[in-house]
Formats: structure tokens, C-alpha cells, sequence
């Protein structure tokens, strides 16, 4: 990985895990995105996925990463308590998010939810260094070669979104945020500027977004189509739609697919499984035929 880009996806959806057979070839796992570039590995969100990805770096033990948390609402964070590697001794992980709105740090929060009665053990049983960063909005953070550039948003509590730049390549992952009615958000088109690859929040399609009914209006999420207009206006390469609706079984989110790649053909959604690796000049992305959950 000393020359590459690679980004891995663990977990696509949001809300709640939903395992199942009608979510078979998207996963139930809940956020985690992977990314291993020039030798560092960087981890994005703690939901169920981050389970998977642990069992799957036991076998390349010792290691270390950095871990980068959006905001810590139960499905970003509800993987953590499972993630092996961090309980063994010898492993490093260095872990960021900005502080709650009340104040509580990135390490007091991942203590809390191992508390008694929510857990059986508490976090200080983890063996492994774990390094906890507290992170102003508007930080940039440079590992090696990377650069990390963050930036605030709409999401009830206050979420960050991160953009990875190295050797002219760069990768954004902007989840967890809702559109402005009358404008596009300029910190989600900074953090999209002519990327190689975008991973944003698609949770809706905007009949769902506006529904009469049932709106999800101030729920902190958005549309497919309000991810084809970031990306148009801010030249992306690859648009890729994230953070699934756990009732979107696996048909939906095809004909979803369909949609939304007639409206910016360099669109994907994100499954588990999917790995994507940016070089360049050319663009290699590969989805496994079966998806499995011990991958």
C-alpha cells in the first residue's frame, strides 16, 4: 500500500444495522469506510462495520491506524465496543472527532457507551494504545504524506466532514448532512472541490425527503439528487451514495442506482465489500460477486 490509494467500504448503511435477505448485496452493516494510502490506514466512522474490519486485520497483527469519527450518534460509534484489535496489546490506534456540543470529548463518549448497564465491559479493558485527539472544525491534520482537511456539517449535533488529499489524488467522506433548501452547502462543495472520489450521505430520494406524510425534513440526512448536484458543481469524478435507508432492500437501491447514474454517470452506491483504488490516470474499482459477512 506504500503507492496506492485504496478505499474499502465496511459499513454503508445508516440509522440501524439491518441484516437480512433483501439486504444482501448492499450489506446491513452500519457506517465504516476504510482508506490505506501510502502506507498509513485511515478509518472513517465505528458503526457495525468496524466489527468486520477488525476480525479482517487479526491476521496482520501488530497494527496501528488512525481512526476518524464524524459525530458519535449510535450508529457511528456502536461497532467500537467489538473491534478486537483494539483490545489487544500491541496494537496502536490513534483515535480523532471534535467535541459534543456539551463538551464531552471523542474518549468520553466511547467510554460512556461501555458503561454499566449498556455494556459488560468497560473501555479500559482495551489493551491496545489508544490516543484520543480532540479536533477543532476547520482543523487540518497531516500524517506522512496525507493531508486531512475537515469542515462542519448540517447535522442535528453537529457533525465533520473529512476530505484525504496525497500525491494529487484525494478522497472526501461527507456523511451525516442535510441540504440547505435554497443552496448548496459551500462547506460540502469545499470539501468536494474537483475530488477524485465522494463518498456523501444519499440516505432518501427526495419523494421521501418532502413526503406530505411522513417528511424528513430537519432529520439531518439527504437525497441522491441533492448528491448529483454537489457533484456537478464541484466537478467530481466519482460520486458515490451513501448511508443507505435501512427499509431500501437491495431492489431499490438498484433501480436508485439506475436513477441516479442517468443523472451523473460517474455514479455508484457504496456496498460492502466494494474496494476502489485511485491512481492517476485511471480509476480501478471492484465489487465482489457475493457478499459475505466475514469478508
Amino acid at each position: 500500500m506504500q503507492n496506492q490509494f485504496h478505499i474499502k467500504f465496511w459499513g454503508v448503511r445508516g440509522s440501524i444495522p439491518c441484516p437480512g435477505t433483501d439486504t444482501v448485496r448492499y450489506g446491513g452493516n452500519t457506517s465504516c469506510i476504510e482508506m490505506q494510502i501510502g502506507g498509513e490506514r485511515l478509518i472513517f466512522d465505528g458503526g457495525t462495520g468496524l466489527r468486520v474490519l477488525g476480525e479482517s486485520m487479526l491476521a496482520e497483527m501488530p497494527v496501528q491506524a488512525h481512526l476518524f469519527f464524524t459525530h458519535t450518534h449510535w450508529d457511528h460509534i456502536q461497532g467500537f465496543p467489538f473491534f478486537v484489535p483494539a483490545f489487544v496489546k500491541g496494537n496502536r490506534f490513534r483515535i480523532y472527532a471534535i467535541p459534543a456540543p456539551n463538551g464531552a470529548t471523542i474518549e468520553q463518549r466511547l467510554h460512556d457507551q461501555m458503561l454499566h448497564p449498556n455494556f459488560p465491559v468497560p473501555l479500559q479493558i482495551m489493551q491496545a494504545d489508544l490516543q484520543f485527539y480532540d479536533l477543532e472544525i476547520g482543523e487540518t491534520i497531516k500524517i506522512g504524506e496525507l493531508v486531512v482537511e475537515t469542515a462542519r456539517l448540517n447535522h442535528p449535533g453537529v457533525a465533520v466532514g473529512y476530505r484525504v488529499n496525497w500525491r494529487g489524488l484525494s478522497a472526501a467522506y461527507i456523511t451525516d448532512t442535510e441540504h440547505f433548501p435554497d443552496r448548496l452547502d459551500e462547506n460540502v462543495l469545499w470539501l468536494s472541490r474537483e475530488a477524485d472520489a465522494v463518498i456523501i450521505d444519499a440516505t432518501y430520494t427526495d419523494e421521501e425527503y418532502y413526503d406530505d406524510k411522513c417528511s424528513k425534513v430537519g432529520w439531518g440526512h439527504s437525497t441522491w439528487q441533492e448528491a448529483v448536484k454537489i457533484a456537478k458543481a464541484a466537478k467530481v469524478k466519482q460520486l458515490i451514495l451513501f448511508h443507505h435507508d435501512p427499509s431500501h432492500n437491495d431492489d431499490f437501491l438498484d433501480r436508485l442506482g439506475e436513477r441516479a447514474a442517468l443523472a451523473y454517470p460517474n455514479t455508484i452506491l457504496a456496498r460492502e465489500g466494494l474496494s476502489i483504488e485511485l491512481m492517476e490516470t485511471t480509476k480501478r474499482f471492484s465489487i465482489p460477486k457475493q457478499i459475505t459477512n466475514d469478508q
